[in-house]
């Protein structure tokens, strides 16, 4: 599941997964968000000021994860994200063998420069999540103040780095084996 910041991808994902669990299908969830780079590292490339932006993630990394469960017969642990401290946490998420549906969920996954236009071909299929701009905006700027930023300087993030980032996304919707309407 891909779509712009906001729009939505983590709440579908993890409902795809539950209700996957509910109907007696193995099913695990391999967030992107794992991979962002670490604050020490962004701020050793001066990327801090853009933290979520593209070449903010380690997107080799996520592919290789993507591969590795796809081919492994063990436990594939990889990163998860916690947002109350806003850094990736390693081995975070075990990913079991035998599971029989993995959703993964994150920006770029539809991406025209590589690595992530390699993703595409690891996945059975992509869905691209589109709510509208106006209710992606109000939900980025509530999380960002959730999780300690001024009201301002939320409403600077998404206007100034989110949208940045949201723009590119949405020019690649159509690349999508399905769009996800959402309100």
């Amino acid at each position: 599941m891909t779509g712009a910041p906001g729009a939505g991808k983590s709440t579908l994902a993890d409902a795809v997964v539950a209700g996957a669990a509910a109907r007696g299908i193995r099913a695990a969830l391999l967030p992107m968000d794992g991979f962002h780079l670490a604050d020490v590292e962004l701020e050793r490339l001066g990327r801090l000021d853009r933290k979520g932006a593209i070449d903010t993630f380690d997107g080799w990394g996520y592919l290789a994860a993507l591969r590795r469960v796809a081919e492994s017969r063990e436990i594939v642990y990889a990163p998860g994200f916690e947002r109350t401290l806003e850094q990736p946490i390693a081995g975070a998420v075990p990913i079991e063998p035998g599971v029989q549906l993995v959703v993964t969920e994150g920006n770029y996954l539809l991406m025209r420069d590589e690595p992530w236009s390699l993703v595409p071909s690891v996945l059975a299929e992509t869905w691209f999540v589109d709510v509208p701009d106006d209710l992606r905006r109000a939900r980025l700027v509530a999380r960002h103040v959730e999780f300690g930023k001024s009201p301002d300087a939320a409403e600077a993030w998404v206007r100034e780095v989110d949208e940045v980032n949201a723009r590119a996304i949405i020019a690649r919707r159509g690349v999508a084996d399905l769009v996800v309407r959402a309100d």
